[in-house]
């Protein structure tokens, strides 16, 4: 166990320096540097204060010490931040099985406020049971967490060596094209964005759709690739540049029903009656789907359910289940309306 001599060490300053850096002391003055080394330096050596202790990975009795047990959530969050309705569905999973189960979510926290190592530090400076985890985080802050806590579910993380509860993103992306291809569309575009890597093409969802579309022996053309970073504003505005070239599909997929309905409100916008002129198909049945103008089609993602198994896989792990790592992915369906 790394002591805060070590710490020292390794950050090339005194003891007394970190001591300060770790309590938030602004008595004496450094620099940012100084307090970013750190930082670095208690992430990369996995350090605790004294105070804490690890939780030893065997079976807890859960009934008798409930009251003991502190679980945590890390959201992945948008530019919208807790605004988008597809993670804040799965919270809403979450949070209903952990109350039925007679517990509560501890601390939130989400993925960008985790790669500042001063909140990773102080988040996870106090034991924590168990972990719920919506985002893979970087390498570093991933690996700092996994030696604090004991019992850790991903949600979509990718994340092999934990549980992970998901969707088959390819296949919802080739239930979706196949459906407008069924409709009779030849000329179909994508809207979507990427993954941790940034690149649209990387992503799950848009291999999908470039593969049936290959399949079914018709073309992705480039321009019909409209990659918005999952924001809203930036769909309708290159929505709006790709309708005023007359050079566009006949229907799109989009990767996310906020981005449909934002496809919607541009189509609406520029005198494009839907689905007419131009189909819209979305992703992940959010509540106010259907009363968007005109009702989106999409592909049903159970998201509280998602939430309430995560939930499940972390409780048998804290209760003593050490199978190995186990990825559960759950159905999805299509839900006709009238945008197709």
């Amino acid at each position: 166990m790394s002591t805060i001599r070590d710490v020292a060490k390794l950050a090339q300053v005194s003891t007394a320096t970190v001591s300060r850096v770790l309590n938030n002391d602004s008595t004496y003055k450094m620099t940012d540097e100084t307090r970013e080394k750190v930082w670095q330096a208690v992430t990369k050596l996995n350090y605790k204060t004294s105070s804490t202790g690890k939780i030893k990975s065997k079976k807890v009795e859960i009934e008798s010490i409930k009251s003991d047990i502190k679980i945590g959530c890390v959201l992945s969050v948008t530019e919208k931040k807790y605004n988008d309705p597809y993670f804040m569905s799965i919270l809403n999973g979450i949070e209903s099985r952990l109350i039925e189960k007679g517990y509560e979510i501890s601390f939130i926290k989400t993925g960008p406020e985790l790669e500042d190592k001063k909140k990773l530090f102080t988040t996870f400076s106090e034991s924590v049971s168990g972990l719920i985890l919506m985002v893979p985080l970087s390498d570093e802050s991933y690996e700092f967490i996994k030696n604090q806590v004991p019992y850790i579910v991903g949600i979509d993380t990718k994340r092999g060596d934990i549980d992970n509860v998901a969707y088959d993103h390819y296949n919802v992306s080739t239930m979706a094209v196949q459906h407008l291809i069924e409709k009779g569309h030849k000329n179909i575009g994508y809207i979507g964005g990427g993954g941790p890597t940034k690149n649209i093409k990387e992503s799950q969802r848009y291999k999908g759709y470039y593969s049936t579309i290959h399949s079914a022996g018709l073309n992705v053309k480039p321009e019909w690739v409209i990659d918005c970073s999952w924001d809203e504003d930036i769909c309708i505005e290159k929505m709006n540049h790709l309708i005023k070239t007359n050079n566009y599909p006949t229907a799109f997929f989009a990767a996310s029903d906020l981005m449909a309905m934002a496809a919607l409100s541009s189509l609406y916008d520029n005198d494009i009656s839907v689905p007419d002129n131009v189909a819209v198909i979305g992703l992940s049945n959010i509540e106010v789907s259907k009363y968007s103008n005109p009702p989106l089609t999409t592909i049903e993602i159970p998201t509280k359910e998602i939430g309430m198994v995560a939930v499940d896989l972390l409780l048998a792990r804290m209760n003593g289940d050490n199978l190995l790592p186990k990825k559960v992915i759950l159905p999805t369906c299509l839900i006709k309306r009238s945008s197709t």
